[in-house]
């Protein structure tokens, strides 16, 4: 079965965005290189228990298994030292991503408290877009009972558009709720 947002994008946007940036050939048009979820848990020096939870909780939310990040050196302001667990990073690509996309742009984001959309202004000048999350909460994998803390995220859009404006139309064609200007 394929995903539902990888169908939309070879019908609905890859036509689109030819119309609009004048593209000739297919292979120009921008597309979805990966999808990158990070937990960062500074807190996890202190309480390693927390590093079990966040590994469990981005889990479920990416359908695949975490890896878990290290600290490349000491500090000792923070009492870090080299080598121990700071969080948790997943990769997603393929199907699995536009999966998660879907259940991001569809179903969590719309669960935000207030939420108006997205700021359109967290492109990195080359069309990848960074977008933090407050609480995994808003996730429907994640059971309200089994979290003992609220962590927040980072998911990072990786598309091969060469300019933020490509970027920003491939992710508004796929359905990504930007903020509206004056609201």
């Amino acid at each position: 079965m394929k995903a539902r947002l990888k169908e939309h994008y070879q019908k609905n946007v890859v036509p689109a965005l030819m119309k609009e940036f004048g593209y000739k050939n297919v292979m120009a048009v921008p597309k979805l290189e990966k999808v990158s979820l990070n937990i960062g848990l500074g807190e996890a020096t202190q309480n390693a228990k927390l590093m079990d939870g966040a590994l469990n909780e981005l889990g479920l939310i990416a359908g695949q298994r975490p890896v878990v990040t290290k600290a490349r050196k000491s500090i000792a302001a923070f009492k870090l030292r080299e080598g121990m667990s700071v969080g948790c990073t997943v990769t997603l690509r393929g199907e699995r991503m536009y999966e998660f996309l879907d259940r991001l742009f569809n179903t969590a984001l719309p669960r935000v408290r207030d939420f108006r959309g997205v700021s359109a202004k967290s492109f990195d000048g080359r069309g990848n877009y960074t977008l933090g999350v407050k609480d995994q909460l808003i996730f429907p994998e994640i059971d309200y009972n089994k979290v003992e803390k609220v962590k927040g995220m980072n998911v990072n859009i990786t598309t091969t558009a060469k300019t933020d404006a490509e970027g920003l139309a491939l992710l508004k064609h796929l359905g990504m709720p930007f903020r509206q200007p004056g609201a």
